[in-house]
């Protein structure tokens, strides 16, 4: 059912001590929004009003990441960072929602309804990071090592220029990128902490991806869409083919000519993608909150 839309409003949750920062919008059935990797909740920024036509929409800024507090030594890992969601969502009187997720989000969604079934009817993932896709192992490695640690840390205080340069990249298109996308990536970067946190996580990647691949059959039964640009450089289409053989109530709708944000870089044909993905009844649960 289509809702009245009123503005996005901000806020913060506590977590384990630390505040988690959200973007909340619309009514209805919720869905709980993940950014990937360098993000933020403000990557949803041309899906959020639409969306919350259709929905109770929640963003999140990760823990270390976005608006969110920064907590040294916090446990990076997809199981804990799952955990965490799961302890938003009970600060946000969220008991079961849809979850959207994107990249590193899209594998954090993942482990969220292996680890917590009851709490997510479905899942929308845009190009989720997945342990089919070898495109990223050359990367993950060089910023295991000491240069590439040092050249991490460097991020940060770039020219906007060459940030836009390398954002460009994760597009189909590199003319779409906008002043606001670039912001949705880089605002939170020069936060200290955030660097270090992202380190953390791409050195744990080989055994976060071990475990997501051993909780893959707890979701065969979940509704799952799929959603990756053609044009993905970061997370192959070709990985799309194989995660959909663990899903197997799961549907893939590929964009043409997107890279690895559809959702930004091509947002009309992705909201209308979720819209009737979610709009479609769920056979045994009910429509509402």
């Amino acid at each position: 059912m289509k809702q009245k839309v009123g503005r996005v409003e901000e806020g913060f949750v506590t977590v384990g001590g630390a505040r988690i920062h959200y973007q909340r919008s619309g009514a209805g059935y919720p869905l709980v929004l993940l950014h990937g990797l360098v993000g933020s909740a403000r990557n949803w920024h041309r899906n959020i009003h639409f969306l919350a036509q259709h929905a109770n929409v929640f963003a999140l800024d990760l823990c270390n990441m976005g608006e969110s507090d920064r907590v040294p030594g916090i446990d990076p890992s997809l199981e804990a960072t799952a955990d965490r969601i799961v302890a938003a969502m009970d600060a946000l009187g969220v008991s079961e929602g849809d979850v959207a997720g994107h990249s590193h989000g899209g594998a954090v969604a993942m482990m969220l309804a292996a680890r917590h079934p009851d709490r997510v009817r479905r899942l929308i993932l845009f190009a989720p990071a997945n342990p089919y896709c070898n495109l990223g192992r050359g990367l993950v490695a060089f910023y295991q090592t000491k240069f590439g640690m040092w050249l991490a840390k460097q991020i940060p205080f770039l020219p906007r220029r060459l940030k836009a340069v390398a954002l460009s990249r994760m597009y189909g298109d590199p003319s779409r990128v906008t002043d606001d996308a670039l912001d949705g990536y880089i605002a939170g970067l020069g936060v200290p902490g955030t660097i270090d946190h992202i380190l953390r996580i791409v050195r744990g990647w080989s055994a976060d991806m071990r475990e997501l691949r051993g909780e893959l059959a707890k979701l065969a039964e979940k509704p799952t869409l799929l959603v990756w640009g053609d044009r993905d450089r970061a997370v192959g289409l070709a990985s799309a083919r194989l995660l959909q053989r663990s899903l197997k109530r799961s549907s893939l709708v590929v964009v043409p000519g997107a890279g690895h944000i559809p959702f930004e870089e091509m947002p009309e044909a992705c909201n209308y993608a979720m819209r009737d993905w979610l709009s479609t009844p769920v056979a045994g649960k009910r429509s509402g909150v």
